[in-house]
């Protein structure tokens, strides 16, 4: 995961504070500071926004500023928000948790969509490793403070992780992620008729430069990390297309992001534009079957589906493989009788 915005810093009281910094761009059109960054800082309320400027923790170019201040092309916009120290945060939660296996170096859990993986920014309870923390001990830590964690899946995407028990697994599992010899497949819903079978979506994915809450390809340059997806169809069905994807690499947002790129957003990804009308008509009844379909699966219609890697200890290859999950499978029952009705 990308931090490229944040910087936790302690201050001589010893407060944790989390800093974000941006650099307007050089075409902004005058805009409220407060909305500005709404825009840009993930889970941050206009009215914790407002709270940062009453307390003089935001500014503009090294001043403080308030929050009608309007920010300008070119200018150096930071605010800092406190939050209770970060271990506070890392406090073991009885919550439900999937667990499809488990032995003495790891543990496979098939999360549930709107769990967040670990504590951050406006999720400081009720994430992933809370829960872990309260059934697991001694969860090895990595360089993040978060215990046991290999990789992560986004808060409303559903699926299959793997979090290590020892050093030795968090070390070894770490790194067949990073060489990419690990193994993870994704079942998506997109909008549009996909039209090759299969496919391959290459680009470097980097932060939006006008709005940081997203991902975007950079196809030329050096902005952003090399990202590959590959992607095959499933099942057409008229508007909207179902897909497996697997990932070469493993960047934030790396499916959301690279299937906007090509045209084919996810089917409700309210980042991403998703939670639109993005293929169809315009007709009443349509509309209303899509806000239909949107209600079933609130969220971005993608599950990590299926997981695969060698064995920390044994060096046996481990596959897993995870039910698609209700909401997802309710909504695509929907489009297909849609097809099928409209001979789509």
């Amino acid at each position: 995961m990308e931090n490229d915005n944040l910087e936790p810093e302690f201050q001589e009281e010893q407060v944790l504070h989390e800093h974000f910094s941006f650099t307007a761009d050089p075409g902004q059109e005058p805009l409220r500071v407060d909305k500005y960054l709404m825009n840009r800082v993930e889970n941050a309320t206009r009215n914790k926004i407002q709270n940062a400027a009453k307390e003089g923790s935001i500014f503009v170019n090294d001043v403080v500023v308030r929050s009608s201040y309007k920010v300008k092309g070119g200018d150096t916009v930071r605010v800092l928000f406190g939050h209770p120290p970060y271990e506070n945060l890392l406090v073991a939660e009885d919550l439900p948790l999937d667990v499809v296996y488990e032995d003495d170096s790891l543990i496979i859990v098939n999360k549930a969509a709107g769990m967040v993986v670990h504590p951050g920014h406006g999720n400081y309870s009720g994430t992933l490793i809370n829960a872990l923390m309260f059934h697991f001990d001694n969860l090895p830590q990595n360089d993040q403070q978060r215990p046991g964690l290999v990789h992560r899946i986004d808060k409303d995407t559903s699926g299959l992780l793997v979090v290590a028990k020892t050093e030795t697994a968090l070390t070894h599992l770490s790194k067949q992620f990073f060489d990419k010899t690990s193994e993870r497949k994704y079942f998506a819903l997109v909008w549009g008729d996909v039209k090759e079978d299969t496919g391959t979506i290459e680009g470097h994915i980097g932060r939006h430069p006008r709005n940081r809450l997203q991902m975007t390809v950079f196809e030329e340059g050096d902005a952003g990390k090399h990202a590959v997806t590959h992607y095959k169809v499933l099942e057409r069905l008229g508007y909207v297309t179902f897909l497996e994807c697997q990932l070469e690499t493993g960047r934030t947002h790396q499916i959301r992001a690279h299937m906007k790129h090509i045209g084919h957003t996810l089917f409700n990804d309210e980042r991403y534009g998703g939670d639109s009308i993005l293929k169809g008509t315009s007709f009443t009844k349509y509309k209303q079957f899509v806000d239909n379909c949107f209600k079933l699966i609130p969220r971005q219609a993608l599950h990590a589906k299926t997981l695969g890697f060698e064995h920390p200890v044994t060096g046996e290859w481990m596959q897993f493989d995870s039910e698609i999950p209700q909401d997802m499978q309710l909504a695509l029952e929907k489009w297909r009788q849609y097809a099928v009705h409209k001979n789509l």
